[in-house]
């Protein structure tokens, strides 16, 4: 028979990072996660992937076991490293960090095709160029 789901948590994790520290910490113990286990596993199995802040999705069963899934690296993280800047403008719209070209949003969305609800790369592409624009950034397509 199947676990029943007690909740599921949704938390930005800097990859190989994570520590009991809010908002981690609270997230956990208020689940009844075995806190050290869970970050134990999350930093050997993201090391590899240091830089980049993960999404992870655990699902908490009512016995306190969980099961996690790691995504891709946020889009903002994935555009910037790509252009090789360290932020977006602090003024999207008005002041410009830079220009995405077609060549760098097709590598990013090659990257995150996994997390987005579209399997058609020409709208994957479509959707890092909005979120590159929302950060301040030009797109050359």
């Amino acid at each position: 028979m199947a676990k029943k789901i007690s909740s599921v948590i949704k938390l930005n994790i800097a990859a190989g990072k994570g520590t009991p520290a809010p908002p981690v910490g609270p997230a956990l113990g208020q689940a009844g996660i075995n806190m050290m286990e869970f970050l134990k596993k999350f930093n050997e199995q993201t090391a590899p992937q240091m830089g980049f802040t993960l999404p992870v999705e655990i699902v908490v069963f009512e016995d306190r076991s969980y099961n996690y899934k790691v995504k891709q690296p946020l889009m903002t993280d994935l555009i910037k490293r790509a252009m090789g800047i360290e932020k977006g403008s602090n003024n999207p719209g008005k002041e410009s960090a830079g220009t995405l070209t077609r060549e760098k949003a097709i590598e990013v969305a090659k990257l995150k095709m996994a997390d987005l609800n579209t399997t058609d790369i020409e709208q994957a592409i479509r959707i890092v160029a909005g979120s590159a624009r929302s950060m301040g950034i030009q797109t050359d397509f």
